[in-house]
Order: C-alpha cells, then sequence, then structure tokens
C-alpha cells in the first residue's frame, strides 16, 4: 500500500513539474520568438518591407535575410510593400512604433516613400536600404547604409548586347518601369552605351511593363501594333522580357525580334538556354541580402561600415546557360 501510495504522489509531481516547463516555453514563444541559437530568444527584431514578395527576386532576398538574421539571433519581418508607397510608410511607421532594431527597405517608389524613412530617421530607427537607393541625395543621407546591384552598369551590358545583335541599326522598344529608381538607372545606362558607341538604332517605343509578365506581354503587342518593323526588345527585368517574348512568339516574330531581359532569374536563365532571350544581365540578390544582415551586425556592434556598395552584374548568354549546373537557381 505504501509503495503504491508512494508512486501515485510521484507520478502526479511529474505530470504537474512537465505542465509547468510547457507553459513556461508557450509563453517564451509568444513573447520571444524563436532562433537558431537554440535559446528560445531573439536578441531583437528588424523589419524588412519590399515593392512585391510575389516576385521570385525579393522572395529570395526575404528569406536569405530572414536565415541570415536568425544565424546571429534576431528575428525578421518581411513584408509585402504590394508596390504600394502609402502602404510602406504605414508599415515602416509600424516598425518603429514596435521599436525594431532597424529596417531594411527596398522602397516601392524611390521618391514616394521618404516620408517613411524621414520618420524613422526621427526616432532614431537605422534604415537599411537594397537593390534600390532613394532618389533624394537628403533623403539618402538619413539612410545607414544602402547595397544593391550596379544598374547602370548593368544597362551598359544591356546596350552592349543590343549593339551586338543588330548590327546597330533598326528599330528597337524598351519596356521599362520608371516609378523604380535602379529600372530607370539600368535604362540609362543601355542609352548611354548606345550613344557612346556611335549606336544607328532607333528607339521608336519606350512603356512601362510594371515589372510583370502579363504586362509585359501586353505593352509588347502595343509596340508591335505600333511598330511592326522592330527588330529588338530591351526589358528592365526577366518578367517583362519572357512576356515580350510571348508577344512575339504569337505573331511569329521570333526570326526578327531578339529580346534582351535583366536579372539572371532562374526564369530568365532558362529563358536564355531556350534562346527565348539573348542576355540576361545577372544581379546576386542572395549577395544582397547576405551584405545587408552584415552590414546591419556591423553597425550594431559600432564598427565603420561603407555607405553605399554596389555589387557588378554580369552577362548570361546562351553558352553560360549551357554550362550552369544551378540555370534552375540563382546565382550566388
Amino acid at each position: 500500500m505504501k509503495r503504491s501510495r508512494f508512486l501515485s504522489v510521484f507520478l502526479s509531481v511529474l505530470v504537474l513539474s512537465l505542465a509547468s516547463c510547457g507553459e513556461k516555453k508557450d509563453a517564451s514563444n509568444n513573447t520571444k520568438g524563436e532562433n537558431n541559437s537554440g535559446s528560445g530568444e531573439t536578441k531583437g527584431t528588424i523589419g524588412m518591407t519590399c515593392m512585391d514578395l510575389n516576385n521570385p527576386f525579393f522572395r529570395l532576398i526575404a528569406d536569405v535575410m530572414t536565415e541570415e538574421a536568425e544565424k546571429a539571433g534576431y528575428t525578421l519581418i518581411a513584408l509585402d510593400g504590394k508596390n504600394n508607397p502609402v502602404e510602406q510608410i504605414t508599415q515602416i511607421r509600424d516598425f518603429v512604433a514596435q521599436e525594431c532594431d532597424a529596417i531594411f527597405l527596398h522602397p516601392a517608389d524611390s521618391a514616394a516613400v521618404a516620408d517613411g524613412i524621414k520618420h524613422a530617421f526621427d526616432a532614431g530607427t537605422p534604415v537599411f536600404t537594397f537593390d534600390m537607393e532613394m532618389d533624394s541625395q537628403e533623403v539618402r543621407d538619413m539612410v545607414t547604409a544602402h547595397i544593391g546591384s550596379d544598374n547602370f552598369q548593368g544597362g551598359l551590358l544591356a546596350g552592349a548586347s543590343m549593339m551586338k545583335v543588330t548590327g546597330g541599326k533598326g528599330k528597337i522598344g524598351i519596356i521599362n518601369l520608371p516609378t523604380a529608381g535602379s529600372c530607370v538607372k539600368r535604362v540609362d545606362g543601355f542609352k548611354k552605351y548606345l550613344a557612346d558607341n556611335n549606336s544607328e538604332l532607333e528607339i521608336v517605343s519606350e512603356q512601362n511593363g510594371q515589372g510583370k509578365v502579363d504586362e509585359g506581354y501586353k505593352v509588347a503587342n502595343d509596340m508591335l501594333s505600333a511598330n511592326p518593323d522592330i527588330v529588338a526588345i530591351f526589358c528592365i527585368n526577366d518578367p517583362c522580357a519572357l512576356g515580350a517574348y510571348r508577344t512575339v512568339s504569337e505573331r511569329d516574330k521570333t526570326d526578327q525580334i531578339t529580346i534582351i531581359g535583366f536579372d539572371g532569374s532562374p526564369d530568365g536563365k532558362q529563358g536564355v538556354f531556350d534562346k527565348k532571350l539573348y542576355d540576361t544581365p545577372q544581379q546576386f540578390p542572395a549577395k544582397m541580402a547576405v551584405e545587408t544582415v552584415a552590414n546591419f551586425l556591423k553597425y550594431k556592434k559600432g564598427d565603420e561600415i561603407e555607405k553605399s556598395i554596389f555589387l557588378p552584374c554580369k552577362h548570361y548568354f546562351h553558352e553560360d546557360a549551357v554550362k550552369d549546373e544551378n540555370r534552375a537557381g540563382w546565382t550566388k
């Protein structure tokens, strides 16, 4: 009897103890979150907002930033700016109110999101921009650091490819994205290369493809309806380029019209391999994400950081695609 009573008491204590541990763990998860350090607590929180999380370029950046932040013991909250600067300003204000340790920002509009950065700056919350800089120098000075692709240099590469494939003659179109400073720089670099190399190419149409496949398809249709003798189209990203190719293919003009994209995305690289695109100057989003988190960590330690870092782009031709064992992923 004594042994049975002792066993019963022991089991009751054990159950209560396990339940108590479980309650403590849940409370910790609710207040601190989890990270890969195994402690169940984070050093702090980083807020991240970008133009469009449905774009695989930004989805990859968000995933890598999250992974790198967790390695260092931080929680990262990634939000979709939905191509809406007003939405992003609200998100930035929320990050400040939540007392985030930093904000990582890719602006939906490189001018219109300025009020959000000013608010964060006044509150003492550091902002790290990536991929796209703000337009105003005054606002750039409020940004702690920026890292992105050298989009102007990438545009020069696209211009070189356009000259090479067309022989520098004929009518061409550009599918742009004028609200994105990074894309404006690509077009500027593209035009600069043509001007500096005595191009006889005539830009007969320049339209906004909104960075999307369907819009690229639509505006390419408009271009070709108005200018059926176009010989090539430069697109500011791969989704627009692949949309434009669909138009060209449906009109049975693949032998007449060459498409040049930009990004070096998995879909774009496959497009080059399939000879739908002639070139897609590569960006390196994973490296951009890693360097952004690294800059934040240096800042937290009080180390000196570079105000601006620009990663050079690189051509991606068919011969590169044939040798690329990682064609289905982004180049690191």
